[in-house]
Parts: C-alpha cells; structure tokens; sequence
C-alpha cells in the first residue's frame, strides 16, 4: 500500500499556531500518513537572518510534541548548502520508497514556484498540496498553467497569524501566548529570542 507522506518546509521563525492549524488540516484533508516539518537551514531566497537552527529546531519539536503524525525532518538545517526543495525531495525518495509525496505550499509560494531550483522535476514527482481560504481558487502562474500540474486543495484555517507579527511583539515587549504553543512562547522568554528589532 502507498503511503501518503507530506512535506511542510519553512523558517519556522518561529512555528505558531497558524502552522500547527494548517498541518492538521492537511493531513485530514490529504488523509496523510505522515507530515514531514522541514525547517530551512539556509533558504536561498530569505534575505533575513535566522534565529539559529538549534532554537528554530528545539521550538518545532515542543511544538509538534505529542502529534501522532507530525515528524520533523532536520535534512536541510545539517545540509551545509543553500535550501532547495528539490534537493530534499532527492533525500526523501533516496531513503523511502513506495510513497505519495505532497508538498504543502501557500498561494504567495505557488505564485514564485517557477523560480524555485529544477521546479520543473519538482512538478513531476510530487502532487502540489495548495493551502487555500474558503471560496477561493488556487490561482496557478502562467508557467504552470500549460503543464500536467497535479494540484490538491486544504483548507486554509481562518487565523491571522505571521511569524514577521510574532517577531515585532517580541521586540516590543508584547505578549504571544495566544499565537504560538505555550511551550514555544516560554522558550522564546527563556532563550531571549527575537528581542533585538533590528534582526527581526
């Protein structure tokens, strides 16, 4: 039997609620097997410095703790080279056969994908998961539109949350209990992080 495994990569700068709501989603949507979280170790197109891979990491293990479905996936943050989905995806079938891959994107990421490394061989070996608001379409770039794009809708959880907004509130001495996991909130206090505004 074919497993059904997807993929859900990212800074995770740091994971939130609107992540954790969106990989639920997927896997009833997807009926997965397993959602592989996949930080980025150094995302090519992120011009942004990162909070280190070691906190970004130890926040998406408190924060997936205890989700029967959810792995994380450390590949690309012990890989010494830029982040391409691609390179992942070669990983992943070196060392797992027999499955279904869904790579889990959000519109602003499906609209640059033609920019992304080898996007074309992307395309042939992975079924496009798109996270998708209520009553809207996933709006395909003209360079996919004239290709066999295999394309499965999840639904897009209602909540206004971004990891830019966590970051600020941070710095700005706000509370963020009621956006990430409270274990992620209390190791963000506790490390320090994202209190510098300049490196938010």
């Amino acid at each position: 039997m074919t497993e059904r495994v997807g993929i859900l990569g990212g800074s995770f700068d740091p994971v939130h609620n609107a992540h954790l709501a969106l990989a639920r989603s997927a896997v009833q949507a997807l009926a997965l097997d397993e959602l592989l979280w996949i930080p980025a170790g150094r995302p090519w197109q992120k011009q942004r410095e990162l909070a280190p891979a070691g906190d970004r990491v130890a926040m998406l293990r408190l924060a997936i703790a205890g989700e029967g479905r959810f792995s994380l996936e450390p590949c690309e943050i012990e890989r010494d080279a830029p982040s391409y989905t691609i390179e992942t995806l070669d990983e992943m079938q070196r060392r797992r056969h027999g499955v279904q891959w869904f790579l889990l994107l959000g519109q602003d990421q499906l609209a640059n994908l033609p920019t992304w490394h080898r996007w074309r061989e992307l395309l042939t070996r992975v079924t496009l998961a798109v996270a998708n608001r209520a009553g809207e379409t996933p709006r395909l770039p003209a360079e996919l539109t004239a290709r066999e794009v295999t394309l499965s809708e999840v639904p897009l959880p209602a909540l206004a949350i971004s990891s830019t907004d966590i970051r600020a509130r941070v710095a700005a001495g706000r509370e963020i209990d009621a956006l990430v996991p409270v274990p992620v909130a209390r190791y963000i206090d506790a490390h320090g992080l994202y209190r510098d505004p300049l490196r938010s």
